[in-house]
């Protein structure tokens, strides 16, 4: 792996491949702000960082498969971890086929049932923040994640990967039912709630527009 490759270059930060210990690694960095009030643009970034950081360690812990976390530098707003050597779900999901998409989404809904079950927010799930390795599957970048136990929280959260699939994938419409499958059998909580609260959010979607 060539250490030091810029991996992606957003708004909010910077990912590259990096070394650790003699280990690949990736490291993200957040990316500081101008226009901000130095103190302030510290303090977010401090605390964003923390809260990334440890929404990862407890998803680990609540069986979820993410990056291994090698080190946070919480002043300079840097988490280097572990990196992932294998496929995005956006890059392979047009290449299997219908029954490896049924097993892989209902995989991917078990493992969002598994962050809800707990009230970690991922807040940005797409296949492109999934990352399929033998036959599991990774979820990366809880950069706009948190903890939080409402109905709605969790209802936007799955509505995201429901875009997503709209809009990525459209030629096949049945993915996201597969996630819902595999998620109402992990969930702990009442799944036909979440489910009606999507629908709530479509409907509120299409009052706007």
């Amino acid at each position: 792996m060539n250490p030091n490759k810029i991996l992606y270059l957003g708004a909010e930060a910077e990912i590259k491949t990096s070394v650790y210990l003699g280990l690949s690694a990736v490291e993200k960095r957040r990316i500081r702000k101008s226009y901000r009030i130095p103190e302030i643009d510290h303090m977010l970034i401090s605390a964003r960082t923390k809260e990334e950081s440890k929404l990862i360690m407890e998803a680990r812990i609540q069986g979820v498969a993410v990056p291994i976390i090698y080190d946070v530098d919480v002043e300079n707003g840097i988490i280097t971890m572990e990196y992932i050597d294998g496929h995005r779900i956006k890059d392979i999901i047009h290449r299997l086929t219908e029954k490896e998409r049924k097993r892989i989404c209902e995989k991917i809904g078990d493992g969002i049932a598994r962050l809800h079950n707990n009230d970690i927010i991922h807040g940005d799930i797409t296949t492109s923040n999934m990352i399929l390795v033998d036959d599991t599957i990774y979820f990366i970048d809880f950069g706009l994640g948190c903890k939080d136990s409402e109905i709605e929280a969790k209802g936007v959260d799955l509505h995201v990967l429901m875009e997503a699939f709209s809009s990525t994938h459209s030629l096949y419409p049945q993915c996201f039912d597969y996630v819902l499958d595999g998620y109402k059998k992990r969930f702990q909580g009442d799944a036909d709630v979440i489910c009606k609260k999507i629908e709530e959010i479509v409907r509120r979607g299409r009052y706007r527009t």
